[in-house]
């Protein structure tokens, strides 16, 4: 991921909007930050508003207008983002550049495909934002590292879902055989979906086997999910701990391009140079 950077001087008028847009220091760029999430939950507030009946009926026409109103507001900062940035690929290809986009396009969407602005709840995934701006972007960092634990034991974690798959499919075969369609289980699936039900603890009660066999089953199987819950927890525990640093381990973000670095020992970003030391 290279540096975004602004596209002028900090003493044009673009270098001055990329500083106060992008920048996160004290001043006029945290104000815009604290500003920008209040209209992202106002926002997401007046979509959850619309969704009710009641308030739809009543309100429709003014919800609607607003969410307009948020819309094309959230369309111009888009823009501008991309106007101030020097390196626009940089920003449209990442995390938050493709939120931006995505937060005002369901909006849009609804003009051909009635429903669709109920997708703009995505935009409250920018209120990520906050960790920026209250100071808290160690914590993306912690974030990173459960997302390098989760990457690391893909491979794992796919084996023990193939794993639950088999067991659900045989379980519910076997309860189809076991109960029948008089006892509610109709199909193969339908036995299979119970075993979904079961094995994770839900136990939703809309099918239940009867017989003692079944019952004894039923049993076995609930047993076996709480054995099971614990299997993926291990598997990424046993990953953040062979990480780098094991349980103390921290991730260092970069300030400038948002990298996160994975290594403890390292000074500067691997992608755009910056120093990471007091900032760590």
């Amino acid at each position: 991921m290279a540096a975004l950077g602004p596209a002028a001087p900090p003493d044009t008028l673009r270098g001055q909007t990329y500083e106060v847009i992008f920048g996160h220091e004290p001043g006029w760029g945290r104000r815009f930050d604290a500003i920008l999430i209040a209209f992202i939950i106002a926002s997401v507030s007046v979509v959850m508003m619309d969704s009710v009946s009641g308030l739809r009926s009543r309100y429709g026409p003014e919800l609607l207008v607003i969410e307009w109103a948020f819309t094309l507001l959230f369309t111009l900062e888009y823009v501008v983002r991309i106007w101030c940035v020097k390196n626009v690929r940089a920003y449209v290809f990442s995390f938050f550049g493709i939120i931006d986009l995505l937060s005002v396009l369901p909006t849009y969407l609804s003009l051909l495909l009635p429903g669709g602005q109920y997708l703009a709840v995505i935009r409250v995934l920018r209120v990520v934002r906050v960790f920026r701006v209250f100071k808290l972007v160690r914590f993306l960092g912690e974030a990173s590292l459960l997302s390098v634990a989760l990457r690391n034991a893909r491979y794992k974690i796919a084996v023990f879902l193939v794993t639950v798959l088999c067991i659900v499919i045989v379980v519910g075969s076997v309860m189809y055989l076991v109960e029948g369609p008089e006892g509610g289980f109709t199909s193969i699936p339908k036995g299979v979906y119970w075993a979904i039900v079961t094995l994770t603890t839900v136990g939703y009660g809309d099918v239940a086997p009867t017989s003692a066999l079944g019952q004894a089953l039923a049993a076995f199987v609930m047993i076996l999910g709480y054995g099971i819950i614990a299997v993926p927890t291990g598997i990424v525990t046993a990953e953040i701990a062979s990480l780098p640093g094991g349980g103390g381990y921290h991730a260092i973000p970069c300030p400038s391009c948002e990298n996160i670095e994975v290594d403890p020992d390292a000074k500067y970003c691997r992608f755009c140079g910056v120093s990471l030391r007091h900032h760590a």
